[in-house]
Protein backbone atom coordinates (compact mmCIF):
# COMPACT_ATOMS: atom_id res chain seq x y z
CA UNK A 1 0.00 0.00 0.00
CA UNK A 2 2.91 2.36 0.68
CA UNK A 3 4.15 1.91 -2.88
CA UNK A 4 0.63 2.60 -4.23
CA UNK A 5 0.34 5.80 -2.23
CA UNK A 6 3.77 7.09 -3.22
CA UNK A 7 3.15 6.22 -6.90
CA UNK A 8 -0.20 7.98 -6.82
CA UNK A 9 1.15 11.09 -5.13
CA UNK A 10 3.98 11.37 -7.64
CA UNK A 11 2.09 10.27 -10.73
CA UNK A 12 -1.42 11.71 -10.45
CA UNK A 13 -0.66 14.85 -12.53
CA UNK A 14 1.04 12.74 -15.20
CA UNK A 15 -1.85 10.31 -15.17
CA UNK A 16 -4.40 13.12 -15.49
CA UNK A 17 -2.59 14.41 -18.59
CA UNK A 18 -2.64 10.94 -20.14
CA UNK A 19 -6.36 10.60 -19.40
CA UNK A 20 -7.06 13.96 -21.00
CA UNK A 21 -4.98 13.15 -24.08
CA UNK A 22 -6.59 9.81 -24.84
CA UNK A 23 -10.08 11.10 -24.01
CA UNK A 24 -9.70 14.02 -26.40
CA UNK A 25 -8.43 11.68 -29.13
CA UNK A 26 -11.43 9.40 -28.68
CA UNK A 27 -13.93 12.26 -28.75
CA UNK A 28 -12.29 13.91 -31.77
CA UNK A 29 -11.95 10.76 -33.86
CA UNK A 30 -14.82 8.58 -32.71
CA UNK A 31 -17.41 11.22 -31.85
CA UNK A 32 -19.04 12.69 -28.77
CA UNK A 33 -21.60 9.89 -28.52
CA UNK A 34 -19.17 7.05 -27.87
CA UNK A 35 -19.78 4.19 -25.46
CA UNK A 36 -16.81 3.39 -23.24
CA UNK A 37 -16.22 -0.32 -22.63
CA UNK A 38 -13.41 -1.17 -20.23
CA UNK A 39 -11.61 -4.49 -20.37
CA UNK A 40 -11.92 -5.76 -16.83
CA UNK A 41 -10.22 -5.30 -14.64
CA UNK A 42 -7.19 -3.08 -15.28
CA UNK A 43 -9.24 -1.10 -17.76
CA UNK A 44 -12.12 -0.48 -15.35
CA UNK A 45 -10.75 2.54 -13.44
CA UNK A 46 -9.36 3.92 -16.70
CA UNK A 47 -12.81 3.89 -18.26
CA UNK A 48 -14.20 5.71 -15.23
CA UNK A 49 -11.49 8.36 -15.54
CA UNK A 50 -12.18 8.86 -19.25
CA UNK A 51 -15.87 9.26 -18.46
CA UNK A 52 -15.05 11.79 -15.75
CA UNK A 53 -12.84 13.78 -18.13
CA UNK A 54 -15.62 13.89 -20.74
CA UNK A 55 -17.94 15.30 -18.12
CA UNK A 56 -15.32 17.72 -16.73
CA UNK A 57 -14.17 19.12 -20.08
CA UNK A 58 -17.27 18.77 -22.25
CA UNK A 59 -20.29 18.22 -20.01
CA UNK A 60 -20.85 14.79 -21.57
CA UNK A 61 -22.38 11.83 -19.76
CA UNK A 62 -20.94 8.85 -21.62
CA UNK A 63 -22.22 5.32 -21.03
CA UNK A 64 -19.59 3.07 -19.48
CA UNK A 65 -19.39 -0.70 -19.15
CA UNK A 66 -16.75 -3.22 -18.11
CA UNK A 67 -16.54 -6.54 -19.94
CA UNK A 68 -14.45 -9.65 -19.48
CA UNK A 69 -11.74 -10.81 -21.84
CA UNK A 70 -9.77 -13.95 -20.96
CA UNK A 71 -6.45 -14.69 -22.59
CA UNK A 72 -6.82 -17.68 -24.87
CA UNK A 73 -10.60 -17.76 -24.40
CA UNK A 74 -11.74 -14.48 -25.92
CA UNK A 75 -14.21 -11.80 -24.94
CA UNK A 76 -17.56 -12.30 -23.24
CA UNK A 77 -19.85 -12.91 -26.20
CA UNK A 78 -23.00 -12.38 -24.15
CA UNK A 79 -21.70 -8.95 -23.16
CA UNK A 80 -21.17 -8.10 -26.84
CA UNK A 81 -24.74 -9.15 -27.60
CA UNK A 82 -25.95 -6.87 -24.80
CA UNK A 83 -23.92 -3.94 -26.13
CA UNK A 84 -25.17 -4.47 -29.68
CA UNK A 85 -28.76 -4.64 -28.45
CA UNK A 86 -28.51 -1.33 -26.59
CA UNK A 87 -25.96 0.69 -28.57
CA UNK A 88 -24.57 1.10 -32.05
CA UNK A 89 -21.51 -1.22 -32.09
CA UNK A 90 -19.64 1.36 -34.19
CA UNK A 91 -19.83 3.79 -31.26
CA UNK A 92 -18.18 1.39 -28.80
CA UNK A 93 -14.60 2.19 -27.73
CA UNK A 94 -12.72 -0.50 -25.85
CA UNK A 95 -10.46 0.77 -23.07
CA UNK A 96 -7.53 -0.69 -21.14
CA UNK A 97 -4.79 0.60 -18.86
CA UNK A 98 -1.54 0.00 -20.73
CA UNK A 99 0.05 -2.23 -23.33
CA UNK A 100 2.75 -4.82 -22.80
CA UNK A 101 3.33 -7.43 -25.47
CA UNK A 102 0.10 -6.56 -27.27
CA UNK A 103 -1.50 -9.90 -26.36
CA UNK A 104 -4.80 -8.39 -25.26
CA UNK A 105 -4.98 -6.23 -28.39
CA UNK A 106 -4.57 -9.34 -30.54
CA UNK A 107 -7.06 -11.27 -28.43
CA UNK A 108 -9.59 -8.46 -28.75
CA UNK A 109 -9.17 -8.15 -32.54
CA UNK A 110 -9.56 -11.89 -33.07
CA UNK A 111 -12.61 -12.13 -30.81
CA UNK A 112 -14.36 -9.18 -32.44
CA UNK A 113 -13.64 -10.53 -35.93
CA UNK A 114 -15.16 -13.88 -34.95
CA UNK A 115 -18.18 -12.15 -33.46
CA UNK A 116 -18.68 -10.15 -36.65
CA UNK A 117 -18.54 -13.31 -38.76
CA UNK A 118 -21.15 -14.96 -36.55
CA UNK A 119 -23.53 -12.04 -36.03
CA UNK A 120 -22.75 -9.32 -38.58
CA UNK A 121 -22.25 -6.78 -35.75
CA UNK A 122 -18.96 -4.94 -36.21
CA UNK A 123 -17.13 -3.50 -33.22
CA UNK A 124 -14.01 -1.40 -33.80
CA UNK A 125 -11.00 -3.33 -32.42
CA UNK A 126 -8.89 -0.19 -31.86
CA UNK A 127 -8.00 -0.26 -28.18
CA UNK A 128 -7.65 3.04 -26.29
CA UNK A 129 -5.03 2.92 -23.53
CA UNK A 130 -3.42 5.39 -21.18
CA UNK A 131 0.12 4.22 -21.85
CA UNK A 132 1.49 2.37 -24.88
CA UNK A 133 5.15 1.53 -24.18
CA UNK A 134 4.73 -1.61 -26.31
CA UNK A 135 3.91 0.55 -29.35
CA UNK A 136 0.97 -1.62 -30.34
CA UNK A 137 -1.85 0.94 -30.09
CA UNK A 138 -2.73 4.05 -32.07
CA UNK A 139 -5.06 5.63 -29.49
CA UNK A 140 -3.08 6.34 -26.33
CA UNK A 141 -2.23 9.06 -23.87
CA UNK A 142 1.52 8.52 -23.79
CA UNK A 143 4.22 6.04 -24.71
CA UNK A 144 6.18 6.81 -21.56
CA UNK A 145 6.74 3.77 -19.36
CA UNK A 146 6.20 4.61 -15.70
CA UNK A 147 4.35 3.19 -12.70
CA UNK A 148 0.62 3.81 -12.94
CA UNK A 149 -0.46 3.56 -9.31
CA UNK A 150 -3.35 1.17 -9.98
CA UNK A 151 -0.82 -1.43 -11.19
CA UNK A 152 0.39 -1.80 -7.59
CA UNK A 153 -2.90 -3.32 -6.43
CA UNK A 154 -5.56 -5.75 -7.60
CA UNK A 155 -9.22 -5.79 -6.59
CA UNK A 156 -8.80 -3.04 -4.00
CA UNK A 157 -8.32 -0.46 -6.75
CA UNK A 158 -10.89 -2.00 -9.12
CA UNK A 159 -14.10 -1.98 -7.14
CA UNK A 160 -13.23 -5.12 -5.12
CA UNK A 161 -13.75 -7.30 -8.20
CA UNK A 162 -11.48 -10.24 -8.99
CA UNK A 163 -10.03 -11.12 -12.33
CA UNK A 164 -12.76 -12.41 -14.58
CA UNK A 165 -13.06 -16.16 -15.13
CA UNK A 166 -14.62 -18.50 -17.65
CA UNK A 167 -14.95 -21.78 -15.77
CA UNK A 168 -17.37 -24.38 -17.19
CA UNK A 169 -17.68 -25.96 -13.77
CA UNK A 170 -19.19 -22.77 -12.43
CA UNK A 171 -20.74 -21.14 -15.49
CA UNK A 172 -23.27 -22.52 -17.92
CA UNK A 173 -23.80 -21.63 -21.59
CA UNK A 174 -25.66 -18.37 -21.93
CA UNK A 175 -24.13 -16.82 -18.81
CA UNK A 176 -21.78 -13.88 -18.55
CA UNK A 177 -18.16 -14.51 -17.61
CA UNK A 178 -17.78 -14.65 -13.87
CA UNK A 179 -15.92 -12.70 -11.19
CA UNK A 180 -15.75 -12.68 -7.42
CA UNK A 181 -16.65 -9.71 -5.26
CA UNK A 182 -14.29 -9.39 -2.29
CA UNK A 183 -16.59 -7.77 0.24
CA UNK A 184 -14.20 -8.68 3.06
CA UNK A 185 -11.57 -6.35 1.56
CA UNK A 186 -13.81 -3.28 1.79
CA UNK A 187 -11.77 -1.71 4.63
CA UNK A 188 -8.72 -1.69 2.34
CA UNK A 189 -10.52 -0.49 -0.79
CA UNK A 190 -8.93 2.55 -2.45
CA UNK A 191 -10.88 2.48 -5.73
CA UNK A 192 -12.51 5.86 -5.15
CA UNK A 193 -9.32 7.27 -3.64
CA UNK A 194 -7.47 6.50 -6.88
CA UNK A 195 -10.21 7.98 -9.06
CA UNK A 196 -10.73 11.09 -6.94
CA UNK A 197 -7.00 11.83 -6.64
CA UNK A 198 -6.49 11.73 -10.40
CA UNK A 199 -9.72 13.62 -11.07
CA UNK A 200 -8.58 16.40 -8.73
CA UNK A 201 -5.67 17.02 -11.13
CA UNK A 202 -7.94 17.62 -14.15
CA UNK A 203 -8.17 21.34 -13.40
CA UNK A 204 -4.38 21.60 -13.80
CA UNK A 205 -4.35 20.07 -17.28
CA UNK A 206 -3.96 23.03 -19.60
CA UNK A 207 -3.51 21.20 -22.90
CA UNK A 208 -4.08 17.72 -24.27
CA UNK A 209 -2.20 17.72 -27.56
CA UNK A 210 -2.26 14.39 -29.40
CA UNK A 211 1.00 12.43 -29.71
CA UNK A 212 2.96 13.33 -32.82
CA UNK A 213 3.86 9.73 -33.72
CA UNK A 214 1.01 7.27 -33.43
CA UNK A 215 2.37 4.50 -35.62
CA UNK A 216 1.92 1.04 -34.12
CA UNK A 217 5.17 -0.76 -35.02
CA UNK A 218 4.92 -3.49 -32.33
CA UNK A 219 8.50 -2.88 -31.21
CA UNK A 220 7.57 -4.24 -27.80
CA UNK A 221 6.57 -7.64 -29.10
CA UNK A 222 9.77 -7.92 -31.11
CA UNK A 223 11.80 -7.05 -28.02
CA UNK A 224 10.00 -9.73 -26.00
CA UNK A 225 10.69 -12.36 -28.66
CA UNK A 226 14.36 -11.37 -28.65
CA UNK A 227 14.49 -11.67 -24.86
CA UNK A 228 12.88 -15.12 -24.97
CA UNK A 229 15.59 -16.27 -27.38
CA UNK A 230 18.51 -14.50 -25.71
CA UNK A 231 17.74 -15.84 -22.23
CA UNK A 232 16.53 -19.26 -23.29
CA UNK A 233 13.23 -18.84 -21.49
CA UNK A 234 11.13 -20.61 -24.10
CA UNK A 235 7.87 -18.97 -23.02
CA UNK A 236 6.83 -15.39 -23.72
CA UNK A 237 4.35 -15.43 -20.82
CA UNK A 238 7.33 -15.41 -18.45
CA UNK A 239 8.41 -12.04 -19.85
CA UNK A 240 6.53 -9.12 -18.26
CA UNK A 241 7.42 -5.86 -19.99
CA UNK A 242 6.95 -2.38 -18.63
CA UNK A 243 7.33 -0.73 -15.23
CA UNK A 244 3.88 -1.74 -14.03
CA UNK A 245 4.21 -5.40 -14.95
CA UNK A 246 7.79 -5.59 -13.64
CA UNK A 247 6.57 -4.16 -10.34
CA UNK A 248 3.88 -6.82 -10.15
CA UNK A 249 6.46 -9.54 -10.85
CA UNK A 250 8.62 -8.29 -7.99
CA UNK A 251 5.67 -8.02 -5.62
CA UNK A 252 3.73 -11.18 -6.43
CA UNK A 253 5.69 -13.65 -8.50
CA UNK A 254 9.06 -15.42 -8.35
CA UNK A 255 11.33 -13.01 -10.24
CA UNK A 256 14.39 -14.31 -12.03
CA UNK A 257 15.95 -11.06 -13.17
CA UNK A 258 15.06 -7.52 -14.20
CA UNK A 259 16.22 -5.87 -17.40
CA UNK A 260 16.37 -2.07 -17.47
CA UNK A 261 16.91 0.16 -20.47
CA UNK A 262 20.20 2.00 -20.36
CA UNK A 263 19.41 5.67 -19.84
CA UNK A 264 15.82 5.14 -18.64
CA UNK A 265 14.62 7.84 -16.18
CA UNK A 266 16.09 6.99 -12.78
CA UNK A 267 13.04 8.25 -10.86
CA UNK A 268 10.73 5.90 -12.77
CA UNK A 269 12.89 2.92 -11.83
CA UNK A 270 13.91 3.72 -8.25
CA UNK A 271 11.24 1.46 -6.71
CA UNK A 272 12.05 -1.33 -9.19
CA UNK A 273 15.71 -1.32 -8.17
CA UNK A 274 14.76 -1.24 -4.49
CA UNK A 275 12.33 -4.16 -4.79
CA UNK A 276 14.86 -6.14 -6.81
CA UNK A 277 17.53 -5.54 -4.17
CA UNK A 278 15.19 -6.65 -1.40
CA UNK A 279 14.36 -9.87 -3.22
CA UNK A 280 17.89 -10.63 -4.29
CA UNK A 281 17.09 -10.30 -7.98
CA UNK A 282 19.85 -9.23 -10.41
CA UNK A 283 19.29 -6.11 -12.49
CA UNK A 284 20.86 -5.89 -15.94
CA UNK A 285 21.12 -2.83 -18.17
CA UNK A 286 20.16 -3.45 -21.79
CA UNK A 287 20.53 -1.07 -24.70
CA UNK A 288 17.58 -0.27 -26.92
CA UNK A 289 14.66 -1.66 -24.94
CA UNK A 290 11.37 0.01 -25.91
CA UNK A 291 10.31 -0.32 -22.26
CA UNK A 292 11.96 1.25 -19.25
CA UNK A 293 12.28 -2.23 -17.77
CA UNK A 294 11.22 -5.84 -18.19
CA UNK A 295 10.64 -8.40 -15.45
CA UNK A 296 11.45 -12.06 -16.05
CA UNK A 297 9.58 -14.67 -14.04
CA UNK A 298 11.74 -17.53 -12.81
CA UNK A 299 11.41 -20.32 -15.41
CA UNK A 300 11.98 -23.07 -12.82
CA UNK A 301 9.08 -22.21 -10.59
CA UNK A 302 5.38 -22.65 -10.96
CA UNK A 303 3.05 -19.78 -10.24
CA UNK A 304 2.99 -18.81 -6.60
CA UNK A 305 6.26 -20.56 -5.64
CA UNK A 306 8.89 -18.86 -3.51
CA UNK A 307 12.54 -19.42 -2.85
CA UNK A 308 13.91 -21.22 0.18
CA UNK A 309 13.95 -18.01 2.22
CA UNK A 310 10.47 -17.01 1.11
CA UNK A 311 11.84 -14.00 -0.71
CA UNK A 312 14.48 -14.72 -3.32
CA UNK A 313 14.29 -16.93 -6.35
CA UNK A 314 16.42 -20.01 -5.73
CA UNK A 315 17.11 -23.25 -7.58
CA UNK A 316 14.99 -26.18 -6.32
Amino acid sequence: MQLYRSALAAGAPRLARAVATVAELVLAERGRDVVLVSLARAGTPVGVLLRRWARHAHGLDLPHYAVSIVRGRGIDRLALHHLAAHHDPERVVFVDGWTGKGAISRELSAALAEHERDTGARFDPDLAVLADPGRCATTFGTRDDWLIASACLNSTVSGLVSRTVLNPRLLHPGQYHGAKFYADLAPADVSNDFLDTVTAEFACVTAAAPPTDRTADFAGRRAVDEIVDAYGIGEANLVKPGVGETTRVLLRRVPWRVLVRAGAPADDLAHVRLLAERRGVPVEEVEGLPYSCVGLIHPRFTRGATGADGLAAAAP
